[in-house]
C-alpha cells in the first residue's frame, strides 16, 4: 500500500485557532496511508514581484516544503467572507515566480471550522477559485463546513460529537482516495 505525505496549511495565525484544533482531529482520524506535515507561512513577508529574482530564505523554505509533499490540505477560517490575508499571501508566494507555481498538478483539499452557522462556506469558495487558477486538482466532494461549538474538539484533537467524528473520518478517507486517483493520472515524477 502506498503512503502519501500531506502538507497542511492552517489559514489562521491565531495561537487559539479552532482550525488548529480541527487539524489535530483530522490527523487522528486519517487513514494510516497518510502522513502529515504542517507547512507554516507566518514568517513570509508580504509578496511583491520585486522578490521574483531573489526569493528571501523564508519563501525558499516555504516552496521547498510544498515540493516535498504529495498533496496540500487547507484548513482555514473565514475572514470577511474570504480567506485570511496571510493565507492568500502564502499562496501568492507559492505561485511565483511565473512558471514556478508550486501548486501545478498538486492535489489539494479545503476544509474549515467557524462558530458561524455556515461554517467557512464562502471562504472555501474563494480559496477554490484561487486554487483553480493555480492549476491544483481539487477534491470537490465531500464539502466540509464545520460549525464549531465550544467543546467540539479538545486540545488534543478528540472530537466529542459522534456524527462529526464520523464525518471527519469519512472526509479523510475521501482525501486519501482523491490523492490516489490524482497521482495515478498525474504521477509525482511528471510534476517535478
Amino acid at each position: 500500500m502506498s503512503h502519501y505525505q500531506v502538507g497542511y496549511m492552517i489559514g489562521s495565525l491565531s495561537s487559539t485557532s479552532i482550525n488548529r484544533l480541527l487539524s489535530k482531529a483530522l490527523i487522528q482520524l486519517a487513514p494510516p496511508e497518510l502522513g502529515f506535515t504542517e507547512i507554516p507561512f507566518r514568517e513570509l513577508p508580504l509578496y511583491t514581484p520585486d522578490f521574483d529574482a531573489d526569493f528571501p530564505p523564508a519563501a525558499v523554505a516555504f516552496k521547498r516544503a510544498i515540493a516535498q509533499v504529495d498533496a496540500v490540505l487547507f484548513i482555514t477560517p473565514e475572514y470577511n467572507r474570504s480567506i485570511p490575508g496571510g493565507l492568500k499571501n502564502a499562496i501568492d508566494w507559492a505561485s511565483r515566480p511565473y512558471g514556478k507555481n508550486s501548486f501545478t498538478r498538486k492535489p489539494s483539499a479545503v476544509i474549515g471550522a467557524s462558530p458561524g452557522a455556515i461554517g467557512t462556506a464562502v471562504a472555501q469558495q474563494s480559496l477554490r477559485s484561487v486554487l483553480g487558477f493555480c492549476n491544483s486538482p481539487q477534491m470537490n466532494a465531500p464539502e466540509a463546513y464545520i460549525h464549531f461549538k465550544p467543546g467540539l474538539i479538545s486540545a488534543d484533537g478528540e472530537v466529542s460529537d459522534e456524527s462529526t467524528e464520523a464525518f471527519l473520518r469519512d472526509y479523510m478517507q475521501a482525501l486519501h482516495a482523491f490523492i490516489v486517483r490524482v497521482l495515478t493520472v498525474l504521477p509525482r515524477e511528471a510534476m517535478e
